[in-house]
């Protein structure tokens, strides 16, 4: 069926811009810089809320923080040696982000309340071609860096829609709602939850937490920065530096046991010892126990949740939620709980991110269509059939133990090295070849069965629709960092 062009759409005249980067999160700003940096200087930034900074705008709940160290949750040219924890909060994160983002120029490039409808590639005028909300671009180069953990995962649930309490997702965090002495059911039990349960529990007057699936969770190395310390850091960056690599090592030493899972069975005891200190109930415990290796689902780190779930006024609930009838939650087992406020900590849509239903190739398939159920990309940035497209923290590169940034900026070596290479070389554009594709998307898919992602025994946000894992990076971070750092023009279709 033919798609029809608002009329306002169809009289508007397109901007024209060499790049266009879609999001304003840590990727979206990312890519900005590196791009700049390769001489690109002819760019927008959209973002469709009234401010940047992605998930660490969205999720202002309470107790929010990083669960990678701050030295090394922070881009490698733009260290900070102000975090005043080990482990960054989100207001932290967020100046850090808006800091980065003005010092380098960026804040200015930003169209806010800028929501991309609508991008098309045109193989006449090579370009991309996009519809938003506010105004039309036509673009050399299109940047999808919206994000996985952006659009909250809302879970359909019988009766929800009509219970008559307070229903909000921990990333719309609803700081209007008062929780001082109400009755709060919270549905999940995985990052979001780990960390907001501890800071609303001595407020509330009855907390239920309905847990699918007990978590592995570990202590969590947390601690204030003194200030002599920050100022070591700032009068020698090469401390900093030194604290980062000292931390990356660390954590790539933890990654070998994703690959070889028996090595975890000493990381496993850590978690387990972690759990018998905190909880001395035997039946709570064993509700808190995972039946799966630990690493299978993401690694959580609280030295709070498991003494927040022991106290007087939490009850668990080692069960999905079946319904919700009236002011009553009902568990798959049939444990109930009457409740005034619902708070869903039940995640995102990861693997299923919204913008796949956004951005369409040149006969009107969108990368959705192309996907059918299962993101794939070649070395999760391109995807054949989307010339000078390049998506950001795309499928194929998720890792369990490392950081985000150290991800982004392989990515963003590719990126600046293909976009330098395009304009260099004088081509129109680039297209990743679709054996290529599938060649590197088999590689992948042949190494995860032995890693814990796929052997641990668990569900988890790895698993796309089709139950392949469309998540996860099967080596380390080091073969993918050489990986990206070569852009091959072997590789693509050449115009």
């Amino acid at each position: 069926m033919p798609r029809t062009e608002p009329a306002a759409a169809a009289t508007r005249r397109p901007h024209a811009v060499e790049a266009l980067v879609v999001g304003s999160g840590l990727s979206g700003i990312g890519a900005a810089i590196g791009l700049r940096r390769t001489g690109v200087h002819d760019l927008v930034v959209l973002e469709k809320a009234d401010d940047l900074g992605g998930t660490w705008r969205d999720n202002t709940y309470p107790g929010c923080a990083c669960d990678v160290p701050s030295a090394l949750y922070s881009y490698s040219f733009a260290p900070n040696p102000e975090w005043t924890r080990a482990f960054a909060g989100q207001a932290e994160i967020r100046s850090y982000l808006r800091d980065t983002a003005a010092r380098y120029g960026i804040t200015p490039l930003i169209r806010f309340n800028t929501e991309v409808i609508r991008a098309q590639w045109d193989p006449r005028t090579a370009r991309w071609h996009v519809e938003t909300n506010r105004a039309d671009y036509t673009a050399r180069f299109l940047i999808a860096a919206a994000g996985p953990w952006h659009e909250p995962l809302l879970p359909d649930i019988p009766g929800l829609a009509d219970f008559p309490g307070t229903v909000f997702h921990s990333s719309r965090w609803r700081h209007d709602h008062e929780l001082t002495g109400a009755r709060v059911a919270v549905v999940g039990s995985g990052a979001s939850a780990v960390q907001f349960v501890p800071a609303i529990q001595p407020r509330v007057a009855r907390l239920h937490l309905f847990q699918r699936t007990a978590q592995w969770v570990l202590p969590k190395p947390d601690h204030h920065v003194p200030r002599a310390e920050r100022l070591l850091m700032r009068r020698f960056p090469a401390v900093q530096r030194a604290l980062r690599n000292a931390e990356y090592g660390a954590l790539e030493a933890l990654g070998v046991g994703f690959r070889r899972p028996s090595l975890l069975r000493a990381v496993q005891k850590v978690g387990a010892l972690h759990l018998r200190a905190a909880v001395k109930d035997p039946d709570l415990r064993r509700a808190l126990t995972p039946d799966y290796t630990l690493g299978c689902k993401r690694l959580l780190l609280s030295n709070t949740y498991y003494p927040a779930l022991t106290r007087p006024n939490v009850t668990l609930h080692p069960t999905a939620v079946r319904a919700v009838d009236g002011h009553r939650v009902i568990g798959a087992d049939g444990s109930t709980a009457e409740v005034d406020t619902i708070i869903l900590g039940t995640g995102f849509h990861i693997l299923d991110m919204p913008i796949a239903q956004r951005v369409f190739d040149a006969g009107g398939a969108s990368l959705d269509d192309h996907w059918k159920g299962s993101p794939d990309a070649y070395l999760g940035t391109t995807v054949s059939g989307f010339p000078n497209a390049f998506l950001l923290l795309g499928p194929h590169l998720g890792t369990g133990h490392s950081s985000a940034y150290t991800i982004l900026e392989a990515q963003l070596d590719h990126l600046t090295r293909a976009v330098r290479r395009i304009r260099s070389a004088g081509w129109t554009s680039i297209d990743v070849r679709s054996e290529v594709q599938e060649a590197f998307s088999a590689e992948v898919r042949q190494a995860l069965p032995s890693t814990v992602y796929n052997s641990g025994g668990c569900s988890s946000y790895y698993l796309d629709g089709n139950g392949l894992n469309s998540f996860s990076w099967p080596w380390s971070t080091g073969r993918l960092r050489r990986r990206l750092a070569r852009f091959d023009p072997e590789a693509y279709e050449i115009t």
